[in-house]
């Protein structure tokens, strides 16, 4: 995972958009046993309390549960990672439009560019 830190919005929510990110593409699997608090902070380059933070409204929204004596674990309801794959695309997507909005681009000329990018 790739930790970039912006000022705009305080930094366990920056966190939580990369988990999220990582789990609804995979790169955390399903399951999978996540480091201890301190050493994601440490990879993170942030305050143990701050991914402490994070790691709890994951928690509190379901993609993170804690096994008392095992650690914290990546979700196993699928239907709950491609429930959160539609919202940050859709988010993405709402940012975007809004954007090309502002230049002057109506959603059918967005949709028209699509269609047409070779890229």
């Amino acid at each position: 995972m790739e930790y970039q830190f912006t000022n705009d919005k305080p930094i366990y929510l920056q966190l939580m958009d990369v988990f999220k990110v990582a789990i609804v593409s995979g790169e955390l699997p399903k399951g999978q046993r996540l480091e201890s608090v301190r050493d994601l902070a440490v990879i993170a380059k942030v305050n143990p309390n701050t991914m402490q933070k994070a790691l709890s409204e994951l928690e509190r929204i379901g993609l993170v549960r804690t096994e008392r004596t095992s650690g914290r674990f990546i979700t196993d309801d699928e239907e709950l990672i491609l429930s959160m794959k539609k919202e940050i695309a859709e988010k993405e997507i709402s940012v975007f439009l809004e954007k090309m909005k502002k230049m002057g681009i109506t959603k059918d000329a967005v949709i028209k560019l699509i269609n047409d990018y070779e890229g």
